[in-house]
């Protein structure tokens, strides 16, 4: 049969990404890139170090990188992100910005970096004061707090799991928990950090319970990265990426009523807008690397208590 009348394919975008050997959410970044885009990923090496400062600072050595970007090259990107947060604040501001450099060095293209793409969407939103959530240790905690001050960020509360490996596992309900924990003062936003902690589905609903705009470290290293070659970044009501959901639930004061720690309010599904998103995030249903419902019990990963986060929320400084 002649199929010729068919064309061939049509033509694509093409945007690097750089990731840490254990980062295992490709399938979550490609959930917000357009079909005209693709996604070619590449992997620093290997090395024996469980997730803590010495790893990122490891992982994110300018002739590591330089390696990573000019293998990219061979597919020609007409951008290159690289999609790791704590390797790309471990440095501090200058730290990042010389990272930056070096990728567009190797690439001669324009490029980004996770915990760049954050400070690009904080401004985006106009949100000087933050609350955060990541799965770190303390000690790793910490050096987010002070890339995020440097910058001229407060960090109004924080909740973090104390993980060292195997962190794309942990369920949506952990985050959602520990969301709710650090969202106090009353906080411009939420920053849920670390690419390899799986977040898309939550976004839209904890923004509707929140009542405050929520990034992700895989949303604004999409976002920023797609930005940089003219194309908008795909998403169910996300306020960084859809002004009506800017100006919805997101934009709304906080609702005042019990304490999160008295009440943590209705379950997240029953939180959003039935209008606000599709009917999958409604139901909680396709919970990519969180596996179920976000109040289904997994035996595997049941809920963690206080003393498995750290000490749980914990004030700024």
């Amino acid at each position: 049969m002649d199929v010729s009348f068919l064309g061939g394919p049509q033509p694509q975008r093409g945007v690097g990404i750089v990731a840490p050997f254990d980062f295992a959410l490709d399938r979550e970044l490609w959930r917000w890139v357009p079909d005209d885009v693709s996604l070619h990923l590449t992997r620093t090496p290997f090395v024996p170090v469980e997730v803590s400062l010495d790893l990122a600072r490891l992982v994110s050595e300018h002739e590591t990188l330089h390696e990573a970007v000019l293998a990219l090259t061979a597919v020609a990107p007409e951008t290159v992100a690289y999609a790791c947060t704590s390797g790309s604040f471990v440095g501090g501001i200058a730290g990042e910005r010389a990272m930056t450099a070096a990728m567009e060095q190797a690439g001669e293209v324009p490029a980004l970096t996770t915990s760049g793409a954050v400070l690009e969407a904080l401004r985006e939103l106009d949100a000087r004061r933050v609350a955060v959530v990541t799965p770190y240790t303390k000690s790793v905690t910490d050096s987010l707090e002070e890339f995020l001050a440097e910058a001229g960020i407060a960090v109004t509360g924080r909740s973090y799991l104390g993980l060292t490996s195997h962190i794309w596992r942990v369920p949506y309900r952990d985050v959602v928990d520990m969301a709710r924990e650090a969202a106090v003062d009353a906080p411009d936003a939420l920053f849920i950090s670390c690419t390899n902690l799986p977040t898309y589905d939550v976004i839209p609903q904890l923004e509707a319970e929140l009542r405050m705009p929520v990034l992700s470290a895989n949303q604004v290293t999409m976002w920023a990265a797609l930005r940089r070659v003219g194309v908008q970044a795909v998403g169910p009501y996300q306020a960084l990426l859809d002004p009506v959901a800017r100006s919805g639930p997101a934009a709304m004061a906080p609702d005042p009523g019990p304490s999160p720690a008295a009440d943590h309010g209705p379950p997240l599904a029953d939180a959003v807008p039935p209008q606000s998103t599709p009917e999958a995030a409604l139901a909680g249903a396709d919970l990519e690397g969180g596996g179920e419902p976000l109040d289904a019990y997994d035996p595997l990963y049941p809920p963690s208590g206080p003393d498995d986060r750290g000490g749980g929320a914990q004030p700024a400084g």
